[in-house]
């Protein structure tokens, strides 16, 4: 499988565990929370996945990024008074979440200089991911929107199969839109036409792509690294 490393998944951050309040169950299709309620806890998913997205002005949902096992979800509520949740955490897979106070990591972060750096540095390679993200679906239009969230997910989720990479990801073609910023019906009519061409292969809910650097090069990739070009 082609994995990025990610930063995140330092000791330090692993140590905010001990200061865990409970454990959740997750359940596909259910929320942690979602935009404009309170924040009081952040959340480190142990296994499963959360989708986080945000509601755009004419009700379209957007989804930012995928969090797997030792990613944190919730943190932009941190040194924020009366904080609400800016997004939506939404499971896409079920598994196992904990939860910590706001307020108990606010208080590990002043005392701990080391957790405090990395917790900086997590910070600003999620805002780099998004604002390649965001570039992606401003310049590249509908087509470029889906070939650079493809080409994401094969990063984030790609096995290399003879010529071709399977995406290990299960998404309805609405929750594919979603990562676009597109209609459910423009990603049909566009993977239709991927699919015609044998850029990409379609089998039991799963995409294979069959030839990634078409992809690249109608969107002008900058083969920016692994660890930021991804859905994580």
């Amino acid at each position: 499988m082609m994995t990025s490393m990610k930063p995140t998944h330092s000791l330090e951050i692993k140590e905010l565990l001990r200061f865990s309040d409970r454990k959740i169950k997750s359940e596909r299709g259910t929320y942690l929370f979602q935009e404009g309620m309170l924040a009081e806890e952040l959340y480190v998913v142990l296994s499963g996945k959360v989708q986080i997205s945000k509601i755009t002005s004419d009700g379209r949902e957007l989804s930012l990024r995928i969090c797997g096992a030792n990613d944190i979800c919730g943190e932009l509520t941190l040194f924020t008074d009366n904080p609400r949740y800016l997004l939506s955490a939404k499971v896409l897979e079920e598994g196992e979440i904990v939860a910590i106070k706001k307020d108990v990591i606010e208080s590990e972060i002043f005392q701990n200089s080391k957790l405090a750096f990395e917790f900086m540095k997590w910070m600003s390679d999620h805002f780099r991911k998004t604002q390649t993200k965001f570039r992606d679906l401003v310049l590249n239009g509908k087509r470029g929107a889906l070939f650079s969230t493809l080409i994401r997910m094969s990063n984030s989720y790609g096995i290399h199969k003879d010529n071709e990479i399977l995406i290990d990801l299960p998404l309805t073609n609405q929750e594919l839109a979603n990562f676009c910023g597109t209609s459910r019906e423009s990603t049909n009519r566009i993977l239709s036409e991927l699919k015609k061409d044998k850029v990409i292969s379609i089998k039991k809910g799963k995409i294979s792509i069959l030839d990634l650097q078409y992809l690249k090069d109608e969107i002008d990739c900058e083969n920016c690294p692994a660890i930021y070009c991804s859905i994580e």
